[in-house]
């Protein structure tokens, strides 16, 4: 594995929490914060890996179908789509 090193600015408390939990864990800030980017990257492949299986090769044109032998019918009271940038008594 070759390393390579990247300057990161992070803010002071996310700094502060990050080498506590460093510590607690034993390990040094930066094997730290390797590892959390590691795991973030995991879970986002992972996440998209699994989309990607669900979905296929469906397009948005594809859910057509099912929207056309939706009803028409009225949302039940309280759950209607809130109406963005108006005020109630408008």
């Amino acid at each position: 594995m070759s390393n390579t090193s990247y300057p990161l600015k992070l803010p002071a408390s996310v700094k502060t929490a990050a080498r506590r939990l460093a510590r607690e864990d034993g390990v040094s800030l930066n094997q730290w914060i390797s590892v959390a980017v590691a795991e973030k990257i995991g879970a986002v492949e992972t996440a998209a890996a699994f989309l990607q299986q669900k979905t296929g090769n469906a397009k948005p044109a594809d859910l057509l179908r099912f929207l056309d032998k939706a009803g028409h019918e009225l949302p039940p009271e309280g759950d209607e789509m809130p109406i963005v940038g108006r005020y109630e008594d408008d």
